[in-house]
């Protein structure tokens, strides 16, 4: 049997189904597992992932071909559709040569319309409340990997799912996260992490984001941690970079616009409250119950929105001046929240002891070696 584990777009989705890659390798060893990537970047990211993580591994490491004056397009923009999908229709043939396709987006079901009838396994990415994640296109995948019930019952209602093509309990991400104990900052005061999503219609950032930087400047209580969904500047260049001049300065302030450390779980393991809007990092934030202040800087009507769901876990605001009293009341209310918190992360994470990789790992290889390749595709 041979699996390939494809990464097209930004390097935040590697860490939900490279360890299940490696799971695979190490306790199946009859299969062989594929890594294969666009550009020598995503390949030396996953490669040291798995020499730190996960050594005796043997993966093979795959550079997919790409056509003159791609690394240009490249260079413009990793997520754009249109380039992940030109990508697979390129590599379309390599594609076909595995009994399957184990992936964390959706854009690879393009190669269900280009011909490509090898199985596809959807691992997600990301464990929050967004519509997205619930898309009708979820029902062309062959079999899914899932964190808990709350996404499973969301699936099964909306038909997107079977009984027998999927397996709950796994969120590989948990299995390699960094930086708990760290500390980025040489003081005691409480940690910020700001973490805007990047489409501008459900987005902080268009609306308040600097506002709430300098307001963050210009307090003396807090720290901050500015690490946006890595969309928002993708990827961030110099001119990027120059808007945030007059916060690199500032001691108790840390603006990271899409370093490996904003993937890894490093701010927040290590925030004290979360600060942000509909990230699904929320979700990973509250595995330990803490404080979360939501900035609605759409005025939502959130409140029975199944989609705003994790924004029942702490505080929402509605005015950017509101920032100062509203981290206040986070914090000082947090009592508040944290049986919703500890309900949610119940519901959301239903994972046994220890790494849940292994789980998600063996319930591909028993899919796929119980149903034949010729009957597996929908």
């Amino acid at each position: 049997m041979r699996l390939v584990f494809p990464y097209l777009a930004q390097a935040h989705q590697v860490l939900h189904s490279l360890p299940i890659a490696a799971a695979i390798a190490q306790r199946h060893r009859d299969v062989e597992v594929h890594v294969a990537a666009i550009s020598d970047a995503q390949l030396d990211f996953a490669r040291r992932l798995v020499a730190r993580h996960a050594p005796d591994a043997p993966i093979h490491f795959d550079r997919l071909p790409l056509g003159p004056g791609d690394a240009a397009r490249l260079a413009a923009g990793l997520g754009r559709s249109h380039f992940k999908q030109y990508t697979l229709l390129r590599n379309r043939r390599y594609f076909n040569g595995f009994d399957a396709v184990v992936t964390p987006e959706r854009t690879s079901l393009f190669l269900r319309r280009i011909g490509v009838r090898t199985p596809l396994i959807w691992t997600r990415h990301g464990a929050g409340d967004r519509e997205i994640g619930f898309a009708d296109d979820v029902r062309a995948f062959d079999f899914v990997l899932m964190a808990g019930r709350k996404i499973e019952q969301r699936l099964l209602a909306g038909g997107l799912i079977r009984p027998g093509a999927y397996v709950s309990g796994v969120y590989a991400k948990f299995d390699w996260a960094q930086g708990a104990g760290e500390r980025w900052f040489d003081n005691d005061r409480p940690t910020v992490l700001y973490n805007p999503h990047f489409r501008p219609a459900l987005s902080s950032w268009p609306r308040w984001g600097h506002t709430v930087l300098d307001a963050f400047a210009a307090q003396s209580d807090y720290n901050l941690v500015f690490a946006p969904h890595v969309r928002l500047y993708d990827p961030p260049r110099a001119a990027d970079h120059a808007g945030f001049a007059r916060y690199r300065g500032l001691a108790h302030m840390r603006i990271d616009l899409g370093s490996e450390r904003s993937i890894d779980m490093s701010y927040t393991q290590a925030a004290d409250l979360y600060l942000g809007d509909v990230s699904s990092q929320v979700a990973e934030f509250v595995a330990r119950p803490r404080p979360c202040l939501f900035l609605n800087a759409h005025q939502v009507a959130w409140q029975h929105d199944p989609n705003y769901r994790f924004w029942h876990l702490g505080p929402v605001i509605d005015r950017v001046d509101e920032i100062a009293s509203g981290v206040a009341e986070a914090r000082s209310g947090h009592a508040r929240f944290t049986s919703a918190q500890r309900d949610y992360v119940a519901e959301t994470f239903e994972l046994e002891p220890g790494p849940s990789a292994p789980r998600g790992a063996d319930a591909i290889v028993e899919f796929l070696r119980a149903v034949p390749r010729s009957s597996r595709t929908r």
